[in-house]
């Protein structure tokens, strides 16, 4: 009987399975397979072994690329978890038009990021941008300066931009996780005296562990693969200052590297997967 009930669930997990191969696994080593080349994209591939990856470690423009994207999200991935925790927690009380202040968190987050990010540059564009003017009536714009002119100001507006979108989406996810814990709990703590400090302590946080879970390892994808932001409202600029991996791919194979490109986007694929694997052990562990 055991016997059939595993054939059964074998039979069932195949297409799944078949999924998992055709979309995950054989493009993964198609890629392997063709970042070993110089492919440009039209001619024959011709094997190179592992110089694509060299030649990447040799390019300081890679390595400035790195930096950018390591900075991002050890700027954005914290602070949506901050902002998007704050959220929910204000949302999960009881105030009046709640329905609506949800709305208008969670509506940046479906729209689409490029678009998104046009409209902050037309908001936030130095000299002519809305922004700019309303600061320049009461005296503030001197002050404010340009903020593309120094790359932690372009980094800082960068990672706020991307938080102010996408806070909605974590929000989201840790109301569904607070709205799950019984009040039952809470009421139990407030008789024993605990205060709302500790109630969120050694209440609401190990509750929320499936919930943080979720949002830490999907923050830390999103920010390590950041892309539209940064091209709709820098462009990468100035220069290749603020240029991210996964404009350094897209410009590379576009530039007849479809091999080298493809090393890159290996490359960017691990630098991904650690802290995506250091995140969920920790996270195991604590639970």
């Amino acid at each position: 009987m055991n016997r059939k009930k595993i054939g059964i669930h074998t039979f069932m997990a195949l297409p799944a399975f078949l999924l998992f191969l055709i979309f995950f696994i054989y493009p993964l080593l198609r890629g392997i397979g063709m970042s070993l080349t110089d492919w440009n994209g039209i001619s024959k591939a011709n094997f190179i072994g592992l110089k694509n990856f060299i030649d990447f470690f040799k390019d300081k423009r890679a390595i400035s690329d790195i930096r950018t994207t390591l900075l991002f999200a050890l700027g954005s991935a914290p602070l949506l978890n901050i902002v998007g925790l704050s959220y929910a927690l204000l949302m999960n009380s009881k105030f009046k038009g709640k329905s609506i202040a949800r709305m208008f968190i969670y509506m940046p987050a479906i729209i689409s990021p490029l678009i998104m990010g046009y409209i902050w540059s037309l908001l936030l564009q130095p000299g002519r941008g809305y922004i700019h003017h309303m600061l320049e009536k009461i005296g503030w714009a001197q002050g404010l300066g340009n903020w593309m002119s120094s790359y932690w100001s372009t980094m800082l507006v960068l990672i706020l931009v991307n938080v102010w979108q996408y806070a909605g989406m974590t929000m989201v996810i840790y109301l569904a996780g607070l709205q799950s814990i019984p009040d039952e709990l809470y009421e139990s703590a407030k008789i024993d005296g605990a205060s709302s400090i500790k109630q969120f302590k050694y209440i609401t946080l190990p509750l929320l562990e499936p919930s943080i879970r979720i949002n830490v390892v999907t923050n830390i994808i999103g920010s390590l693969s950041v892309f539209d932001v940064v091209m709709s409202l820098t462009g990468g600029g100035p220069g290749y200052q603020t240029e991210t991996l996964s404009i350094y791919i897209m410009r590379m194979c576009y530039g007849s590297k479809t091999g080298y490109s493809t090393a890159v986007a290996i490359i960017m694929f691990f630098i991904i997967l650690i802290p995506v694997i250091i995140s969920l052990r920790l996270t195991r562990a604590k639970e």
